[in-house]
């Protein structure tokens, strides 16, 4: 049975302590009161590393759209087989 104080990542379905509020459609985009999910820290950090604003507004506006992102597969497979809670930041600096 799962803590209480944990919840699940909508992305990679994990049970974890926290979870943030990711935009579907990104602010900058036009999304600022639009759907949000909530995503683990590293799942939330990789999405912002390997797709752009733009992608995520144009072809990943969903949760499913963004499990099915050819850039997330590895990504996918590997943290749902870990534990891991928090990775470093490694959003892209333009």
């Amino acid at each position: 049975m799962a803590n209480a104080a944990e919840t699940v990542c909508e992305l990679c379905e994990r049970q974890v302590r926290h979870v943030s509020r990711h935009h579907l459609v990104p602010r900058e985009e036009g999304g600022r009161h639009g759907p949000t999910v909530n995503l683990c820290q590293p799942c939330h950090s990789t999405v912002h590393l390997l797709l752009t604003n733009r992608e995520l507004a144009r072809r990943y506006a969903t949760v499913e759209a963004l499990r099915t992102a050819e850039e997330m597969q590895k990504y996918l497979h590997w943290i749902r087989r870990s534990r891991v809670e928090h990775i470093s930041n490694r959003r892209k600096r333009f």
